[in-house]
């Protein structure tokens, strides 16, 4: 029996990886923030002293991950961010990665469904997944969310550099050669620019629903 799988694509801070926790909680469905397997690659290359856009030093990297083996205060950084763009760009990384994404959706731990978030899940990953969502959001409104974000932690980041990593980030997911940022042509677009989290997992969990229990 083919179990159901929930993909959510989308841009950095437009929402994605809340809506996909909530979907998982609602469901009981398992959760896989693919982008967090980019973020660790990355973290292990910079502890070694490395380049995030070296092949060689990313598939390294790739050779030593193992699940929980960065804390999530490291992943959450904005050095391993950066790096993380820079890792998946690679198409030997995302190629190394894949493995493990598509088990995921084909046998999550639960039994029950998977939920993944990331950029190339409905396109690449899950093709199959009967729920496709993605997820975007004016990227002035999504700088200024991530500002909120960093703000405590790092007071001299600006509004106007996180809006232009966002642009330059964006460019680099939707221009790359592997498995380019894009929405699927079964994908259903939720744009969160004018909602709050709340409106959004409802319009997310709406449409999930409609997939999954028609």
């Amino acid at each position: 029996m083919t179990l159901p799988v929930i993909a959510i694509d989308g841009t950095a801070a437009s929402g994605k990886g809340t809506i996909a926790k909530a979907l998982a909680r609602h469901f009981h469905f398992d959760h896989l923030d693919t982008g967090a397997l980019y973020r660790a690659v990355a973290a292990l290359v910079l502890r070694d002293g490395g380049d995030p856009s070296s092949r060689h030093d990313a598939l390294d990297a790739c050779k030593l991950f193992r699940p929980g083996i960065v804390p999530d205060t490291e992943l959450r950084s904005a050095a391993v961010g950066e790096a993380a763009s820079q890792v998946a760009v690679l198409p030997e990384v995302r190629s190394a990665l894949r493995e493990m994404q598509v088990h995921f959706a084909l046998v999550p731990p639960g039994g029950k469904g998977a939920v993944l978030d990331g950029r190339d899940i409905g396109t690449v990953i899950a093709p199959h997944a009967p729920v496709k969502i993605f997820v975007t959001a004016g990227v002035e409104e999504r700088a200024r969310r991530r500002w909120r974000e960093v703000h405590a932690a790092d007071p001299a980041k600006t509004y106007e550099a996180i809006l232009g990593e966002l642009r330059i980030r964006d460019a680099r997911d939707s221009e790359r050669a592997a498995a380019p940022m894009k929405a699927a042509a079964d994908a259903a677009l939720l744009d969160t620019t004018d909602l709050s989290i709340d409106a959004a997992v409802a319009a997310a969990l709406k449409l999930a629903r409609g997939k999954l229990e028609a």
